[in-house]
């Protein structure tokens, strides 16, 4: 499916800051002249397509649960029965095939860190392989925004920090009811406090404050990126000096291709960086341009660094905040 000029602004313009109100989609459909009911038809057409993989909530890392980047040096001739085992894990949410010896890159989020190491001694016995883990140890850019159908900006600043958050025991069980995305019903946000025995307006407050508190980095459209052009998906990576990484970092992070900028332990021999970056291009050469750029700005030319493409999808899925989660 190819979408329309009105889907691709809808879904453009609402990958972040949907609306926390009782009925979000008569408002969203404004900008595009459409009332309500063709509102929630265009969504659930997008979602019923794969363009669209939910409306929900962008989590930061390790602020409500815990999460890890994690990678594996599979033999080739193994790699699909491997994805399979990872990708049936069920806190397994991202699970890529990159262009590197450590070959399948996958991201591990569930409720604590004992479900992460679970979920890493489970691949490890099934497969008889051993797994990277490189925990996140600080973002400083949080987007995972594309821009669709307009000119990239220069953004002005990297991603705020999280403030001091006071959690509730009602966050988790919000998020758990909507990791797969709101109902797409007129009041969905009554949908998920139905199911919770919570009231509607709680939850909305709730969600306002985790946007506020910067623990849900964006509330909005969750794209498949592949499906709508974006197929040179380009994890970028510097080994940079310590003493430098935070400003390297900084200038990374305003760069508008830049969708992800955080630091990750280094794991050598293998994996000697410590500084990445997502770069999602249309093509391969639009990404490479990019990168250029990022080096010519913070002067790292000279610094070792990697580009690992990914070459197949196994599984992409939100967090996971619910005791079983799913596979997708």
């Amino acid at each position: 499916m190819t979408p329309t000029s009105i889907e691709l602004s809808l879904i453009d313009r609402w990958q972040h800051d949907f609306p926390l109100i009782e009925k979000p989609f008569k408002v969203v459909g404004r900008s595009a002249a459409l009332d309500e009911q063709e509102t929630i038809g265009v969504f659930r057409r997008l979602q019923a397509n794969d363009l669209l993989s939910r409306i929900g909530a962008v989590v930061r890392p390790n602020t409500v649960g815990a999460s890890t980047l994690a990678a594996m040096q599979v033999p080739p001739k193994r790699l699909e029965e491997v994805a399979r085992i990872v990708s049936g894990q069920p806190t397994v949410t991202h699970n890529y095939e990159r262009e590197h010896e450590l070959n399948l890159w996958f991201v591990v989020a569930g409720t604590d860190a004992g479900a992460i190491a679970a979920t890493i001694g489970a691949i490890e016995a099934q497969t008889g392989l051993p797994v990277i883990a490189l925990p996140m140890l600080h973002a400083y850019h949080l987007g995972l925004g594309f821009p669709l159908d307009r000119p990239r900006a220069q953004k002005n600043a990297a991603s705020r920090v999280a403030k001091e958050y006071c959690p509730d025991p009602r966050d988790r069980s919000i998020l758990a009811a909507i990791e797969n995305g709101l109902p797409l019903v007129e009041h969905p946000y009554l949908a998920v406090a139905d199911r919770l025995a919570l009231d509607q307006a709680e939850v909305i407050a709730r969600l306002e404050y985790l946007v506020a508190a910067g623990v849900v980095t964006r509330f909005g459209c969750v794209v498949r990126h592949d499906k709508l052009g974006f197929k040179a998906n380009a994890m970028a990576v510097w080994d940079i000096p310590d003493a430098m990484v935070d400003a390297v970092a900084e200038t990374f992070a305003r760069h508008p291709a830049v969708t992800l900028c955080y630091r990750r332990p280094r794991h050598p021999p293998l994996w000697p960086y410590n500084l990445f970056c997502m770069v999602h291009a249309r093509v391969r050469r639009e990404a490479y341009a990019a990168i250029d750029e990022l080096n010519l700005l913070a002067d790292t030319g000279l610094e070792r660094q990697a580009v690992l493409f990914s070459t197949r999808c196994f599984k992409q899925r939100g967090a996971v905040f619910s005791s079983r989660g799913g596979a997708n």
